[in-house]
């Protein structure tokens, strides 16, 4: 953990103690040090690369998508969002499939290739067994599938998950204590994609459906972080808690991760769907939740078979469909844009 004072940022940065000071006063996302010692505030310097990479328009963008319910179209809305991105706004892309159910991964490439890769160890499951077993198998590069979708998209990738992260996780945190115990268990994600990183403009993490170490891993390494929810009690209930435990996290580790909104997905026209959504926005307007992302998906036959990898298209607008769907996807991925910005 390196540390840096004013003048290493002003060193850094080209700049003079008193720009370092402007920064600090004027900018609302500089960010916050991590102790006030004797001679002065300190800062990860980590964290002080990344905003002044981010200021100049350089930072990538790592954005997780979270929620704590299920089938709420969190893996739909990544990979739409990610797709977009990269065929419509030529954007370098890569998809992180943290979800041990694999939906993302099966989403974006056939089942045969990704059991073919997961045999040979070229999945995040590697990349965690590493840390137990205290070896460094896992080669970042080598996992990374590129031009992934049935689009075949090139600037499109995939870091691909297993399902053998169901079972890890249950005594991962336990056997890593004892067998590893000096490994910051926060901290694998980053570390392996850090060599990686500044080759995408965007990396989406599709986080599984809690708040355990393998999303913290995904947090640890976010800019900022998206609630895809379904509009009714069951799928909004746990947003509470994804805020609080992203605030506490960031505190803890000295980083800022903050939250660009909400987006609501599988939206149909009933009375229970619709009092849910202007509940959220009266409750984000009053800045109990999170803000409300503008463009709003329908539930739709054609987005739930759009993750037929194996389905034979050769548009966005064939995969998605002609009507709303692509328009919302594609005003969707617009604004998305904007808020990482």
């Amino acid at each position: 953990m390196e540390l840096v004072g004013v003048s290493e940022i002003a060193e850094l940065a080209g700049v003079s103690r008193q720009a370092v000071s402007n920064w600090r006063s004027r900018s609302k996302n500089f960010p916050s040090p991590l102790a006030e010692l004797s001679s002065g505030p300190v800062w990860l310097k980590e964290n002080i690369e990344n905003w002044l990479k981010n200021k100049d328009g350089k930072m990538t963008k790592v954005v997780s998508f979270i929620n704590l319910k299920g089938g709420v179209g969190k893996t739909t809305t990544t990979v739409a969002i990610a797709e977009f991105l990269a065929l419509e706004h030529q954007k370098r892309v890569l998809v992180v499939d943290l979800d041990p159910q694999t939906n993302a991964t099966i989403a974006l490439i056939h089942e045969s290739v990704w059991e073919e890769r997961d045999n040979a160890g070229l999945t995040l499951l590697q990349m965690f067994r590493d840390k137990l077993d205290r070896t460094n198998k896992f080669d970042v590069n080598q996992a990374i599938i590129q031009g992934v979708s049935n689009l075949k998209i090139p600037r499109l990738s995939l870091l691909p998950s297993s399902l053998g992260l169901i079972e890890l996780q249950d005594y991962y945190l336990h056997g890593l204590t004892q067998k590893n115990p000096a490994v910051n268990k926060d901290n694998i994600l980053k570390s392996a994609l850090k060599p990686v990183l500044d080759n995408y403009d965007y990396v989406l993490i599709d986080c599984p459906p809690n708040l355990q170490f393998i999303t913290t891993n995904g947090i640890n390494v976010s800019t900022g972080y998206v609630i895809p929810t379904i509009p009714d009690i069951l799928s909004t209930y746990g947003i509470p808690q994804i805020v609080g435990r992203v605030e506490t996290f960031s505190k803890e580790n000295g980083i800022d991760i903050q939250p660009l909104g909400i987006i609501i997905s599988k939206m149909r026209e009933i009375g229970l769907h619709r009092s849910k959504y202007e509940q959220l926005k009266r409750e984000a307007a009053e800045g109990k939740k999170p803000p409300i992302f503008d463009r709003v998906i329908d539930e739709a036959a054609q987005i739930a078979e759009s993750a037929d990898v194996t389905s034979n298209v050769n548009t966005l607008r064939q995969k998605y469909g002609y009507g709303n769907n692509y328009a919302n996807y594609a005003a969707l991925t617009e604004e998305f844009i904007w808020r990482c910005q």
